[in-house]
């Protein structure tokens, strides 16, 4: 019997516990129904741009510091435990804001603050450690063949969950639509939007505690669990040999360089992307219709993710995720509402095959006792090079409006802003490019050069 054989004839990978638990707790954990209004919910808690963006920051630096050694602890301590803690944060974060009173502008920018470091850590914990728990227990059932399926069914259900999110989190913000629902429906009662600014909040809040009942459900493949005592020592002699083994490995460094550059490109566009309909003319109103748009193309890309690391090879796929980058970039720089959609719709369509790629390929490679430590230094290095895009942005934006202010000295500020937002996009597209050549000259024979586990003595 053939491979292609016995994995048609393999059982389902959904008949398995933790595989149907997975699927639910990155539902829970990222399904967020406050970021069609993240910005704005800080201003209206009486927050600056400026302590925003501090804040952020704050958020990225967290994830970078924590990131690998969080993975090396789940590789010691059990994926389960770590997760569990994942769960935790989730809830202490989201009740700060939740509960924090109104009027006292240093205790509103302490409980922000706070919640950023725990959200980063919170992040950190949870990369790596919930996709090895399942990647170990397919592989003990002899279905690792099959993550691929998992993957692609898991991104379908978060692009449900996350229309649902990003609909219903506007709708409940606003106290206006939210007291006409109310009149309608035969109540007096009239909220604030003070009242209604925290209803996303409260929402994302029960699936925070959902995401912890789901993972005390979950169980630990018994070859990774372990009784080692909890030592950071360890800790870290794990994380160097992690290291050490991407460094030996052509292919997995070639993965994670590669993927990193499609990653930060696009992410910081995804970031940006109600700023740039609004320079296209686009009303506020229709952001949300917009993200429900995009939820609904993450129920077919990931199929498609899916057909393709069995048709055809890494380096092809790696291929085709830069063309639909570069596409998608090049394509941002009309700034007209029809082709500016489509643009972002391919930048989205690049960044979820650069996840589904990344985890597939790393996964499928890596030994089991260094899984989530591997996977946290591919999140490390996707969240340098964000926080770097970030700061290299900043700059840009900063030079552009000095060059638009000595140049034409009689415009607003807001005019000033997005002409230097236009100009400072058409650099994305060059700059991916360019990377895109480095990357391929570098490392074109490590992704040609496919181990099924590579694994050395260190």
């Amino acid at each position: 019997m053939t491979n292609q054989e016995e994995n048609i004839n393999a059982p389902s990978p959904f008949s398995l516990r933790n595989v149907r638990l997975f699927i639910a707790f990155r539902v829970f954990f990222n399904a967020r129904f406050y970021y069609p209004v993240f910005t704005i919910l800080f201003l209206d808690y009486g927050l600056t741009i400026e302590q925003f963006a501090l804040l952020n920051t704050v958020w990225a630096v967290t994830i970078f510091f924590s990131e690998v050694p969080s993975g090396a602890l789940a590789d010691i301590i059990g994926r389960k435990k770590l997760l569990l803690l994942t769960s935790c944060l989730m809830i202490v974060e989201l009740s700060l804001i939740a509960f924090v009173p109104l009027g006292n502008s240093k205790l509103i920018f302490a409980a922000f603050l706070l919640n950023r470091v725990l959200s980063g850590l919170a992040e950190a914990m949870a990369s790596g450690a919930d996709e090895a728990l399942t990647y170990d227990t397919l592989m003990q059932k002899g279905l690792a063949g099959k993550w691929p399926k998992v993957l692609s069914v898991q991104m379908r259900f978060r692009a449900v969950a996350v229309m649902i999110s990003v609909t219903l989190g506007s709708i409940v913000y606003d106290s206006h639509a939210m007291n006409r629902i109310l009149h309608f429906l035969g109540s007096s009662i009239s909220l604030t939007q003070e009242t209604t600014m925290r209803f996303p909040i409260y929402l994302t809040l029960i699936l925070g505690f959902l995401a912890f009942a789901t993972v005390c459900m979950m169980e630990e493949p018994q070859e990774t669990a372990t009784e080692e005592p909890l030592c950071i020592k360890q800790a870290f002699y794990k994380t160097m040999q992690a290291g050490k083994w991407i460094m030996a490995c052509p292919f997995a460094l070639a993965i994670i360089m590669i993927a990193m550059c499609y990653d930060h490109s696009l992410r910081m566009i995804v970031t940006m992307t109600s700023q740039y309909f609004r320079v296209v003319g686009l009303p506020d109103a229709s952001f949300g219709i917009i993200g429900a748009a995009m939820a609904v193309l993450g129920l077919i890309t990931p199929r498609i993710a899916e057909h393709m690391v069995i048709s055809y090879s890494a380096k092809k796929n790696i291929a085709i995720t830069g063309a639909i980058a570069l596409l998608g970039l090049f394509g941002l720089t009309s700034f007209s509402i029809f082709y500016g959609l489509l643009a972002v719709a391919l930048v989205f369509t690049g960044l979820t095959f650069t996840s589904f790629f990344t985890s597939h390929y790393l996964n499928s490679i890596t030994p089991s006792e260094m899984r989530a430590t591997v996977l946290s230094f591919k999140g490390m290095m996707f969240n340098l090079s964000y926080a770097l895009i970030g700061i290299f942005f900043a700059a840009l934006m900063k030079a552009q409006e000095s060059k638009i202010i000595s140049n034409q000295p009689h415009l607003g500020k807001q005019m000033v802003e997005n002409l230097a937002f236009r100009d400072s996009i058409g650099y994305f597209a060059p700059y991916l490019l360019i990377l895109m050549l480095i990357g391929f000259i570098f490392f074109r024979q490590g992704l040609g050069n496919k181990p099924k586990i590579y694994k050395n003595n260190f």
